[in-house]
């Protein structure tokens, strides 16, 4: 009897500890529920996103809103005229002693239909190398995450399993276009959405697909830069070698920015920048190394760098060309010398490095090369003054890089956690996107680690945008460990 007491005792015991695992209860209530979560979730991937589209931006956060509400939390819209609103969501568990703030973004990439397979707000599954994917915008960058919370929540009740700590949500809609009024809004709110730390559930995993947490994020900024030719096209026959060519010019003026090997000849491009300190040139030394792997996956016959791993140029500052835009090309192609040529770059940043400072580094280039260099369309006057003009628009709004100690108690917790979920954990000191990290942490007064959950080949930004549907199993389970910390 004493026997039967004492297995019955342990019985019960090893079922409290595994009604207590909150990793294993997603596990389960994804297995238990899995068609109910992949429609959930394609009814969220139907609902456009894209900035030019207000009216859906604010069903996505009203959708958002009503699905928060229907987990119990106390949620509301933080807003301000003309911009889209940031979803809030807040649990408060009684006896907390931290607070833990989840961010994700609910806006995706502007889109061109022609490019996709399928109609980007018609999610689509399919099979690709033996896995399945489902196919729409923002599937990988950023709904993923955010279904991924909502699904954890689901099972963390469903097992009776309480928060540890106060939970709250920041879900923005305005990410895309580079978060221009998040740190306003967040300021406003400050109370609100303080918390010990944020976790930014943003971004892709590690190529090798191995979970990855990553404590920095790069900067941005951009420039536009037009050039001048003659104030309308002119034949080539009659003209050539005598009326300059805009779209030569720009490409010269672009091709003395950086050598063969993509370092960046700027004068003081790389001035000031922060050097990784030893447990982030750890974290980077123990990190795969993926670039063959790459190479391959992306018909690279080769690299910049010279020689230096992706993950160690990811800590330096970048300059990259969009986009050029100058006469016509293909079956619209003029034989003709075109007035203007464009060029977008997209300057992305490393702690130290300010992003104003970085712009005017930039133009004083443009300036030594011999340009008149103007910030609104030039007159006929000023381009019969100067033998070269350049008109350079600059983004009025940017952001510097911020990287976390990976020291911190509140690191090594949410380390921990991750662990739990995944196992051993890539660590990275910086990401190579780019996340208002700064705005949140004045703002919020905190600090942000980032927790990404989608495949690193989900065609972030582009067309095709999809998810690999194991990433999102992965990461109910990791949001579900994450969500129980105290």
């Amino acid at each position: 009897m004493h026997l039967l007491r004492v297995l019955l005792l342990a019985s019960l015991t090893s079922l409290w500890a595994a009604a207590q695992n909150p990793v294993e209860a997603a596990h389960q209530w994804r297995v238990q529920h899995q068609p109910e979560i992949l429609q959930g979730f394609t009814d969220l991937l139907r609902i456009p996103n894209v900035a030019a589209d207000p009216t859906n931006l604010s069903r996505n956060a009203d959708t958002l809103v009503a699905m928060l509400r229907q987990r119990h939390f106390d949620t509301r819209l933080l807003t301000m005229p003309g911009v889209p609103p940031v979803v809030f969501g807040e649990h408060l568990t009684p006896g907390a002693l931290h607070t833990i703030v989840f961010y994700a973004h609910y806006d995706g990439q502007p889109i061109t239909p022609s490019e996709w397979k399928t109609p980007p707000f018609e999610p689509t599954l399919r099979d690709v190398d033996g896995e399945k994917r489902i196919y729409a915008r923002s599937a990988g960058d950023d709904k993923a995450a955010i279904y991924a919370q909502l699904v954890a929540l689901d099972a963390l009740e469903a097992d009776k399993i309480p928060f540890r700590a106060n939970i709250r949500f920041v879900w923005e809609g305005e990410e895309e276009a580079g978060s221009p009024h998040l740190e306003q809004i967040l300021s406003a709110n400050h109370d609100l959405v303080h918390g010990d730390v944020w976790l930014i559930c943003d971004g892709p995993v590690d190529q090798s697909r191995k979970q990855t947490l990553v404590f920095g994020a790069r900067g941005d900024t951009h420039l536009e830069i037009t050039v001048y030719g003659p104030n309308h096209g002119l034949h080539s026959g009659h003209y050539g070698n005598w009326a300059p060519n805009p779209a030569m010019m720009l490409a010269q003026l672009l091709a003395g920015m950086k050598d063969e090997q993509g370092h960046v000849l700027i004068p003081h491009f790389y001035d000031g920048i922060e050097p990784l300190g030893p447990l982030e040139k750890k974290a980077l030394a123990l990190a795969p190394v993926n670039d063959d792997r790459l190479r391959q996956e992306l018909s690279l016959g080769h690299v910049d760098g010279g020689g230096q791993h992706l993950l160690d140029l990811l800590n330096l500052p970048s300059l990259n060309v969009n986009g050029l835009s100058s006469g016509q090309t293909g079956a619209h192609a003029n034989n003709v010398i075109p007035p203007t040529a464009t060029a977008d770059l997209d300057l992305r940043l490393v702690v130290g490095i300010d992003w104003q400072q970085q712009q005017n580094r930039v133009i004083d280039y443009i300036r030594s090369q011999g340009y008149f260099v103007v910030d609104t369309p030039p007159g006929a006057d000023v381009l019969l003054q100067h033998s070269k003009v350049a008109l350079v628009k600059k983004d009025t709004v940017g952001y510097n890089a911020v990287r976390t100690p990976m020291d911190l108690p509140i690191a090594e917790e949410v380390l921990t956690a991750v662990q739990n979920a995944r196992g051993p954990v890539i660590e990275w000191p910086t990401m190579g996107g780019s996340v208002p990290l700064g705005a949140m942490e004045r703002a919020a007064g905190t600090r942000t680690i980032t927790v990404p959950i989608a495949n690193h080949d989900d065609n972030q930004h582009a067309a095709n945008e999809n998810l690999r549907l194991q990433n999102l199993w992965d990461g109910i389970e990791t949001m579900a460990s994450l969500l129980y910390m105290r």
